[in-house]
């Protein structure tokens, strides 16, 4: 995840609680049921006068009875209770706090504390707004508010993972700054281990490094969360940033998935300044056009399914902010051609204001990636973003695939709730 790496909505038919005619004809048959309706209702015809068995009165037993069907429904519905999907968000440290609608978001994720010598610590600036999202708590007592540690090109991770010394103060300092600053977990932002795409330090015993480190974090966490009352369901949570293809070689997936809650899969910046062509940046499919290794979300879960990790603990990533390219190839309105270079990142007001449909940009929607893409034919500039569509496209599919979640980055960059409203909306 980079330092600051980071239209239309369709409805999404949402289930009614309510028993449907097949519910009822089971609950007709059910055996308690069936046994009380079997009893003797009316008089029999061959049995005399005077002498018939004791019968309930029937407004009575009519009471008993739907009591007994209510309960057996009730019984049903908490049976099929619906799962929770997570919403969870980064929040920066250089934008103000946006709390209109914190009651949609379970977990606010601090980004970043920073890595010094080996320990997680943050500069006072960095406390200041941790305070900010903890304080909110008290308004919302629901909200989990976790740190994030790392980021984009920030290093020191394989340098602390490398010895059994470094790793145990890399946890101990990173449960006390939990603790000390009154938030609910940590999230490790490591890119990438046994990568130095960034120009951060890498080493071949990364992958193995962290695992060693993920669980020195975890045993840490739960020793300074006994002496908090945080245990149990209540327990600190531990989660990492991953992203997908070979950028997570260098982690075993099987090996920490029972260490952490859940991975916040960096789902998002599929196609950057160093890819040499256009794309959508965070797509959920393969476009038609994308080559065969080509990144897209649903990709990055079967990976991690592959690998051995639970669907629940899979938080896929939505992206609140676009990706523009310059000189862009005409063909196909610019998608998935070559550029001649990286424009940069524009949040989603600013395409909202100045972008789409204005100014000469044109909407195009991938309905097999399901995915917008804007396209200037006069500019031969090219925008790839998330929306509404595609975000609820998202959440459809988190909920076929039985996926933990949805995170974003960052919130800050939707400040109308747009589409955190379509996030919520789509998993609710």
């Amino acid at each position: 995840m980079e330092a600051y790496s980071c239209g239309e909505v369709y409805p999404i038919d949402r289930p009614v609680r309510q028993a449907s005619r097949a519910t009822v004809m089971r609950l007709a048959i059910h055996p308690r049921i069936h046994a009380w309706l079997s009893l003797p209702w009316l008089p029999r015809s061959d049995i005399p006068p005077g002498t018939e068995p004791m019968r309930q009165p029937r407004p009575l037993r009519h009471m008993f009875t739907a009591l007994l069907v209510a309960a057996v429904l009730f019984g049903a519905g908490a049976q099929a209770t619906a799962p929770h999907y997570r919403i969870v968000g980064y929040a920066g440290r250089w934008n103000p706090v946006q709390d209109k609608d914190i009651s949609k978001i379970d977990t606010l994720i601090f980004a970043f504390a920073q890595l010094k010598d080996g320990r997680v610590v943050l500069d006072h600036a960095s406390a200041e707004r941790l305070h900010q999202l903890t304080a909110l708590k008290a308004t919302h007592p629901s909200l989990q508010v976790d740190i994030s540690v790392g980021g984009w090109s920030v290093g020191g991770f394989s340098e602390a993972a490398s010895t059994a010394a470094g790793r145990q103060a890399f946890a101990d300092s990173a449960a006390q700054l939990v603790a000390t600053h009154d938030a609910d977990g940590l999230d490790v932002d490591w890119e990438y281990p046994e990568h130095h795409e960034s120009g951060i330090h890498s080493s071949p015993q990364d992958r193995a490094h962290f695992t060693l480190l993920l669980k020195a974090i975890r045993a840490s966490l739960d020793r300074v969360g006994a002496t908090q009352g945080r245990t149990g369901t209540d327990h600190y949570t531990l989660s990492i940033a991953a992203a997908d293809g070979p950028f997570v070689n260098g982690i075993d997936l099987a090996a920490v998935a029972p260490t952490l809650d859940w991975f916040n899969l960096m789902t998002y910046d599929f196609v950057n300044a160093m890819t040499p062509t256009t794309g959508h940046h965070t797509g959920l499919h393969a476009s038609a056009l994308i080559a065969g290794d080509g990144r897209t979300t649903d990709r990055a879960v079967e990976q991690f399914l592959a690998a051995g990790v639970p669907a629940r603990k899979l938080v896929i990533g939505a992206a609140f902010y676009g990706r523009e390219f310059a000189g862009v190839q005409p063909a196909h309105h610019g998608l998935y051609q070559r550029y001649d270079h990286f424009q940069g990142m524009l949040p989603w007001p600013k395409l909202k204001a100045d972008y789409i449909g204005k100014h000469g940009y044109v909407r195009y929607w991938d309905g097999t990636a399901q995915a917008p893409w804007l396209w200037n034919a006069k500019t031969r500039r090219f925008i790839t973003y998330d929306d509404p569509q595609s975000i609820a496209a998202k959440a459809a599919f988190v909920k076929a695939h039985h996926l933990g979640g949805i995170m974003y980055w960052e919130q800050s960059l939707d400040p109308s709730d747009e589409l955190l409203d379509a996030m919520w909306r789509g998993l609710h």
